[in-house]
């Protein structure tokens, strides 16, 4: 990584938070969903 230019350190860093963002908003609502269902259930 060292061998790169500093001014593509903030390009990855963007493509990292997008790339979690894709993976982790539909894991979260994926979480919250269940947590609603499984609240109704025990109701």
């Amino acid at each position: 990584m060292a061998d790169q230019p500093a001014s593509n350190e903030g390009s990855n860093g963007l493509k990292l938070v997008l790339a979690w963002g894709f993976v982790g908003i539909p894991l979260v609502w994926g979480v919250v969903q269940t947590l609603i269902n499984a609240i109704k259930a025990f109701h």
